[in-house]
């Protein structure tokens, strides 16, 4: 976790949102079924001071390695961690960002050996703002923008269908988290319960289990035959 969300609004539509300066050149469009090193938008604050929204590669690549053929694996940074490990605390001590999303994607093993997918979106529609860290990496092509979600132990319902979750930032902490501190770690707390409730624990289709499936149709809610149990959950 997380493996796959889904991000969908305009560059126009995302500069409103967040308040931040376009530099995508046109580089953005929909997607709904975002796997590792897809492109992808973030806000980031530039060496200028404004937010710009920009457009970064999935899967971290720190300035130091020697290729991004491992950045499958950097999708995700834990919470817990990320201050002290080697491949994120730069990064989180100096590079933070958001990573605009719809909603995000897990999957639930059920007992006849196949698997549900649930989409965590917010019931109202709005945006959500996973807290992100960047980094640049200087390779033979130029530099490559790449960047990593950070994931936290889920809360309340969201347990059900998995024991990690994004760390999701209300609107009123995207400030903090883009601006520079001395003591990074305080930003790291879980979004309160009751702006937690506010997500539906949507049911959808298996064919966004294909990366090479996109569409609305991804989304739609399936019936299932009953909700989720807490030891189906099987890292995705």
């Amino acid at each position: 976790m997380c493996g796959r969300y889904a991000t969908t609004r305009s560059a126009g539509d995302l500069s409103a949102l967040f308040e931040s300066y376009d530099e995508t050149d046109g580089r953005l469009g929909p997607d709904h079924n975002v796997a590792p090193t897809d492109p992808v938008p973030l806000v980031r604050v530039s060496p200028e001071g404004h937010r710009a929204l920009s457009v970064g590669r999935w899967g971290l690549v720190p300035a130091w390695s020697r290729s991004p053929s491992g950045a499958a694996r950097m999708i995700n940074a834990r919470a817990e961690t990320v201050a002290t490990s080697r491949a994120y605390a730069r990064a989180f001590a100096r590079r933070r960002c958001l990573v605009p999303a719809d909603g995000w994607y897990e999957w639930v093993r059920s007992p006849g050996g196949g698997k549900q997918a649930y989409y965590m979106t917010p019931q109202d529609g709005g945006v959500l703002a996973f807290a992100g860290i960047w980094s640049v990496w200087d390779g033979p092509g130029g530099p490559l923008l790449t960047c990593s979600v950070l994931t936290t132990g889920a809360l309340g319902e969201l347990a059900e269908v998995h024991e990690r979750m994004p760390l999701l930032l209300p609107r009123e902490r995207w400030g903090s988290w883009l601006a520079p501190t001395e003591e990074p770690a305080g930003l790291l707390a879980p979004p309160p319960p009751d702006w937690l409730a506010g997500l539906e624990i949507r049911p959808v289709g298996p064919a966004v289990g294909d990366v090479r499936n996109d569409g609305p149709q991804l989304t739609a809610r399936v019936p299932v035959a009953r909700a989720p149990e807490p030891e189906e959950v099987r890292l995705f």
